[in-house]
Formats: C-alpha cells, sequence, structure tokens
C-alpha cells in the first residue's frame, strides 16, 4: 500500500533534521516541487497517497541534499524578491539581505522620473537588474559579471520574466571600458554592486565553501579587492547626482567607507543596517555638478 503523503512528509523531515536547520519546511518544499503544487496544496492533502514514482523523485533530492548539495541547487529555482529565478551552481543563491539593496534602488528610482539608467555589477543569477527591471518598466540595465555561465543563468531568466530587451549583459571584471561602445548610455544614474566580500581565509572555514561558486564569495585577503576595482573604474561611469548601492560584508563597514571617502570625495556616503541590525548596505550618493 502506498504511503499517505503525510507519512512521507514526516520521514524526509527526520532524514533533514541531521542536518538542516528547518526540516519540516524543507520536506514540505521538496515535496511540493516533486508534485507541481504549492506547499499550501500540499499541507490540505496529506492524507493522499503518494504513488512509487513521486517517492523515487523526491529519495533522488533528498540523497542530494544528504551529499551537501543547498536546497535552491536541487531544486533548480529560489524566490527572491517576489519573483521565483531559476539556479545552477553557477550563480550564488539570493539572499534575502540582498532585498535591501533592492528595495532602495527602486524607491530612489520611483522618486527621480529622469534617472533611468542602471548598472548591475556582478549580476549573477541577475536577481537585481531583473528586479528592478520588472518594478521600473522603462530602466535600461546595464548587467556585468566575470562569470559567461552565470550570465547565461541571468540571460535566461531576463527572458523567464519578460525584461531581455532592456538588459545588456557583458561579461567583464566590474564594468567595461567607458568608451566601450555599449547601446547603454555613456552615463549611469545608479549603480548596483553584490561584490564578493567575504575574506579568503575566513571563506575557507565557512559551510557555503564548496557548496556554491567561489567567484561570487572570495573577496581577496581582506575582502575589499573587490572594491578596490570597483572604486577605480566606477566614477567615470556616474552621472551627476547618481546614485551607488553596494552591498558589504556586516563587519567590513568602516574599510569600505574608507573606500569610497577616498573615491568620492564630495557625495553623501550612508551605511544602512538590515532588519538584523547588521550594516549592510553603502549608499554613495553623489553630488549634482559636474
Amino acid at each position: 500500500m502506498p504511503l499517505q503523503l503525510r507519512a512521507l512528509l514526516d520521514s524526509t523531515a527526520l532524514r533533514l533534521a541531521t542536518f538542516s536547520d528547518s526540516p519540516q519546511l524543507d520536506a514540505q518544499v521538496l515535496l511540493a516541487h516533486v508534485l507541481g503544487r504549492t506547499r499550501t496544496w500540499l499541507l490540505a492533502h496529506t492524507d493522499m497517497p503518494a504513488d512509487p514514482d513521486q517517492s523515487s523523485r523526491l529519495e533522488g533530492l533528498v540523497q542530494r541534499l544528504e551529499h551537501g548539495e543547498p536546497l535552491p541547487y536541487a531544486l533548480g529555482h529560489h524566490e527572491f524578491f517576489g519573483l521565483d529565478f531559476d539556479l545552477t551552481p553557477d550563480v550564488l543563491i539570493p539572499r534575502p539581505e540582498t532585498e535591501l539593496l533592492v528595495q532602495n534602488a527602486i524607491a530612489w528610482m520611483e522618486g527621480a522620473a529622469d534617472r533611468r539608467t542602471i548598472a548591475d555589477v556582478g549580476t549573477g543569477s541577475g536577481c537585481i537588474a531583473i528586479c528592478i527591471a520588472v518594478h521600473i518598466p522603462d530602466a535600461r540595465v546595464l548587467a556585468t559579471d566575470i562569470s559567461r555561465p552565470a550570465l547565461e543563468v541571468a540571460r535566461a531568466n531576463a527572458h523567464k520574466f519578460g525584461v531581455a530587451d532592456r538588459i545588456e549583459f557583458i561579461e567583464c571584471d566590474i564594468l567595461p571600458p567607458h568608451t566601450a561602445g555599449l547601446s547603454t548610455e555613456q552615463h549611469l544614474d545608479l549603480v548596483c554592486a553584490n561584490l564578493p566580500y567575504i575574506p579568503t581565509a575566513e571563506l575557507r572555514s565557512l559551510p557555503v565553501f564548496g557548496r556554491e561558486p567561489s567567484l561570487a564569495l572570495d573577496g581577496g585577503a581582506d575582502g575589499l579587492d573587490p572594491f578596490r576595482r570597483f572604486f577605480a573604474v566606477a566614477p567615470e561611469w556616474m552621472a551627476p547626482g547618481g546614485l551607488m548601492l553596494l552591498e558589504i560584508e556586516a563587519k567590513s563597514g568602516p574599510p569600505v567607507l574608507s573606500l569610497a571617502y577616498d573615491a568620492f570625495h564630495a557625495a553623501a556616503i550612508h551605511l544602512h543596517r538590515d532588519l538584523a541590525g547588521r550594516e549592510r548596505l553603502l549608499e554613495i550618493q553623489l553630488n549634482g555638478m559636474t
């Protein structure tokens, strides 16, 4: 007699409990994925039987998690800012704290109707660029990444959400040369960046090491190398009165601030805290003078 979905949920959660902080939730997400249903539907139909194919597919996913694969990679997608992004192990799993950057970017653009040229540096899955493009329908976005496989994921997501015609994807480190002749205008009103910011030695001691792409996490010896490269090239791209939003590591506020002040002497520079009270977002508001 086939197991009921309730029993399958319970047995799956028990296995996940050895390594997951949320085994019940993860079990529900996995089984809902296998069934092609929502979690809400699943929880309302736990007395239904599971067929052998569903049980087999669930077993395959659980084994992948037991071998250390993150849940979003096993599922192939992950929700961020209300959108369900397709993922591969070539891109970082979008974090909830990055939504703070997106919220600030959208709010700024909604209050500045003449500011519509944007860059998303280190786009990864494309989550920042795409969320902004979805919420600001006339935005024109330049999305860069040093990883070609990551750009392929980002392009696919842009097509998925119907914004590919307004996002230009460029393979480069930080930003291309300012005279590269891109279709994007030769200035940027808003630059967003989620750069690698974990010091190399620290990264190697973290559970994320080897599970997500180190290229998107490793910030060099002190975690600041990508910021140094960023501040060396970004100023020439910025329009007068433009805005820069950079996600930072919670402990790196003071040194990143110092780099920012060196690059932008007359800018208004602020650190924003996330919901946990950690300094997470660097805002650089340029003055309007040329």
